[in-house]
């Protein structure tokens, strides 16, 4: 990271050339202008001095330092910048050497739940027809197996997969026996309200990771996430509790989908993770897919409004950490690692080329495979283009598919109009999914899209954050990022 702050020294450094940079004035921080690399390093300076680098103009040493520092010029030969470059942009696209590591398999899309914001396009608890076959299951492990990559993670979804968990056990226990040399990573997403003392022996047995969704106090959960028997709030934390006690409270976490009403309660819905001694918060707008395109009039809201809440919230959570409250926003969390490190990220959805097939497939309770989760949201709304073929096809097949040509024509955000210059390109990716159901098309138009204003107001309360410098907020984002011993100077 370039710490922020003017230069102080007057020397004047005349002899530089430039190399390829992006800039961004930062809203809410006047004559503010954050500049990145193609490597995704950074620096602050002043409009005059982004006007003086612009045209080559004589810069301070100082400034001359730092942007040679983060491969913006270069002084004399430039072999030395340029290899550097080169080995961080390498870096961060280095996920594309294995291929998709992220193998998601929905097994049913029965729920009991009636929630308004379902993406998914649930059916009733009791119609078995959209449970995933043996059949189905069995081939979808195939492809699993035929991935290239050597680190897995297989993430089971619904509706409440849980309804489904003998084809979980059966996917499970064919993956077991016939992974060799490979890691796999078991993880879950469930209301756990189905839990049995044999499904929490099995998931500790098979070192599960569990997610579960929480949207706050029992007021807004039991109305965002209603059941027929209006407890859906209690016997969340029951199974939460429950889990816990079997996997340890380390690998159980949640998640908050964010509503209209939502909004207006920022500190109510952290701190009810506090309460429940959850150490990491995500906090998700609403994904306008299935059942909750539906209901947008009713539970959306606009951009401006939705960034005004999750800046306050993460105000509120770097607040309680420095009261000595450890809780952590995954989305910043994700962010930050982009900004300050030159690691690939390993959320998906920011990934440029795009994450959707590349880094993740996803196998359909009725054989269908898709590049990602949207994209089988998206035929469940009439449109196919993200569905790559089957699970009786060979994985070759698939990577080969007209769904993967498209993705790779739309995937590179390095060249897409409105991406190709944007300051924060390198720690963003593409919404194909996103720009398809809005626009008709997998680019889109970046002025319209809610994938772009999101981000962008995301970057610049992060990016304003990084140039104010604060102390106290620059401690708690280098523990969320590298750990509490490098973010209070400890030994590493």
């Amino acid at each position: 990271m370039i710490p922020p702050g003017a230069a102080n020294h007057t020397s004047i450094s005349s002899a530089y050339n430039l190399l390829p940079f992006r800039f961004a004035r930062l809203p809410g921080k006047e004559g503010t202008v954050v500049v990145t690399s193609e490597g995704g390093e950074y620096t602050f300076i002043s409009s005059n001095e982004l006007v003086k680098l612009a045209s080559m103009e004589p810069i301070t040493e100082a400034m001359a330092n730092d942007l040679e520092a983060a491969q913006i010029i270069h002084r004399g030969n430039a072999d030395l910048s340029v290899r550097l470059l080169a080995t961080k942009l390498r870096t961060r696209k280095s996920f594309l050497r294995f291929g998709p590591a992220l193998h998601i398999f929905v097994v049913s899309l029965r729920c009991d739940h009636s929630c308004a914001y379902c993406q998914v396009s649930r059916q009733a608890s009791t119609d078995t027809r959209f449970d995933m076959s043996v059949d189905t299951a069995a081939a979808a492990v195939e492809r699993v197996l035929e991935s290239p990559s050597p680190d897995l993670t297989v993430e089971f979804q619904g509706g409440e997969p849980l309804l489904a968990f003998d084809r979980i056990r059966q996917i499970v226990d064919s993956l077991e026996s016939r992974l060799v040399g490979r890691r796999v990573t078991f993880t879950i997403t469930s209301t756990l309200h189905h839990l049995t003392d044999e499904i929490l022996e099995f998931l500790r047995e098979n070192r599960f990771h569990v997610s579960t969704s929480l949207d706050g106090p029992s007021a807004i959960h039991d109305a965002n996430r209603p059941l027929p028997s209006r407890d859906s709030h209690a016997l969340t934390l029951e199974g939460i509790n429950n889990t816990r006690g079997v996997l340890g409270a380390e690998n159980v976490n949640a998640l908050v989908t964010l509503t209209s009403a939502s909004l207006q309660n920022p500190q109510a819905i952290v701190d009810e993770y506090v309460r429940l001694g959850f150490r990491a918060i995500f906090l998700r707008p609403l994904s306008l897919y299935g059942f909750a395109a539906k209901s947008e009039r009713r539970l959306g809201y606009g951009m401006d409004r939705f960034l005004s809440f999750y800046e306050a919230a993460l105000d509120y959570i770097i607040e309680l950490n420095r009261q000595g409250v450890s809780i952590v926003e995954v989305y910043a969390q994700i962010l930050l690692r982009s900004i300050l490190t030159h690691f690939p990220t390993n959320y998906v959805d920011l990934r440029s080329p795009v994450g959707a097939g590349y880094g993740a497939l996803v196998y359909n309770y009725d054989g269908g495979v898709y590049a990602s989760d949207e994209g089988r949201m998206l035929a469940e709304m009439g449109n196919d283009a993200l569905r790559l073929g089957s699970v009786h096809e060979p994985y070759s097949v698939l990577m080969k598919s007209d769904a993967m040509r498209l993705l790779a024509g739309a995937g590179l955000a390095e060249s897409l109009p409105g991406c190709a210059d944007c300051a924060f390109v390198p720690y963003c990716g593409p919404d194909p999914a996103g720009a398809l159901s809005r626009f008709g098309d997998p680019v889109g138009h970046r002025a319209l899209s809610e994938h772009c204003k999101r981000h962008l107001g995301m970057f610049n309360i992060i990016f304003r954050k990084l140039a104010e410098g604060e102390p106290a907020t620059m401690r708690v984002f280098n523990e969320w990022v590298f750990g509490r011993s490098r973010a209070l100077g400890g030994p590493q």
